[in-house]
């Protein structure tokens, strides 16, 4: 089974890269972008009988800083 992991930084987190990425658009002459927020997609091909709770243990101990991020498991195809 194929699962996504979506990781974000919560709301009130600085983000650089995200800013850095507002300025260039800005550079390149995009405008109406009024924020950017950068994040990261995990992919996992996953035996079908594993748990939610293990994915969320898989999260919450090595995939995502839950101090600093949120995270969301979505499960492709189910």
């Amino acid at each position: 089974m194929k699962i996504r992991i979506h990781v974000s930084l919560k709301p009130g987190v600085l983000d650089p890269q995200g800013r850095a990425v507002h300025h260039a658009l800005e550079g390149l002459g995009f405008a109406g972008v009024e924020d950017v927020r950068i994040g990261r997609l995990i992919e996992l091909e996953v035996a079908d009988d594993t748990s939610d709770a293990a994915l969320t243990d898989m999260c919450e101990k090595l995939l995502a800083n839950t101090v600093i991020e949120n995270y969301r498991i979505e499960k492709v195809g189910a």
